[in-house]
């Protein structure tokens, strides 16, 4: 029968996992500010949260599966991702920079954002995969550095006890995790922030600050960062 201090020891690549995960996951980022504004109209929320999470475990499990040593040996893929992400960024930092200017106010009850149109569930969809697929840095934070950190898991445990390969996919399954929380926190939570989104003034900070990032993330593409 297993002991509690050998479950704990076979769990702990899941919660390391978890912890990497969301220490990548949980920080300022063109698609996290994407969530968060959808999240605080109501406004398709759902295929946001599900585009962002499956996008993500299908990225995890590549490279817990190993994909990442393929990928760094294509540089012309990373570099076509790398322009076209740019191009892509820097479009919707304008878009928001507009915004900012002529921001809205929330009403707290519907959701609905004075002076700004919907936006359908097609183009909200398409951004969330634009912004998932064309970002080198998802690529990179996903597929290599878990990736990588995975197969340390898997080093680890070469020879132990336990199975290399449980330990490399329960760390990945922990990773994935994570990011199921995170998208569906941000998305549904954010609806918790609408009194303070009620004014206007809110609206251009967050539409401000929305294009600083990706005005930010697109030019250090550009850039080769």
């Amino acid at each position: 029968m297993p002991t509690v201090e050998g479950v704990l020891a076979a769990l702990s690549p899941l919660a390391a996992g978890l912890a990497a995960g969301l220490s990548l996951i949980v920080a300022i980022g063109a698609q996290n500010a994407f969530v968060l504004r959808q999240g605080l109209r109501r406004e398709h929320v759902l295929p946001v949260v599900l585009v962002c999470a499956l996008s993500d475990l299908v990225l995890i499990a590549a490279g817990t599966a190993g994909l990442g040593a393929l990928v760094t040996g294509a540089p012309a893929l990373l570099t076509a991702v790398r322009w076209g992400g740019a191009a892509f960024l820097l479009t919707l930092a304008a878009l928001a920079a507009r915004r900012a200017l002529r921001p809205g106010g929330l009403d707290a009850a519907s959701g609905e954002v004075s002076g700004a149109g919907a936006t359908s569930a097609r183009s909200a969809v398409g951004t969330s995969l634009a912004l998932t697929w064309l970002n080198p840095h998802v690529y990179l934070d996903t597929v290599l550095l878990l990736g990588s950190l995975a197969a340390g898991y898997a080093a680890a445990h070469a020879g132990a006890a336990g199975d290399p390969d449980a330990a490399r996919w329960l760390f990945g399954a922990g990773a994935m995790v994570a990011s199921i929380l995170w998208f569906t926190a941000l998305g549904f939570g954010a609806r918790l922030l609408a009194p303070v989104f009620a004014r206007p003034g809110a609206w251009r900070v967050l539409d401000g600050a929305i294009a600083v990032v990706m005005a930010t993330i697109g030019v250090s593409l550009l850039l080769g960062g």
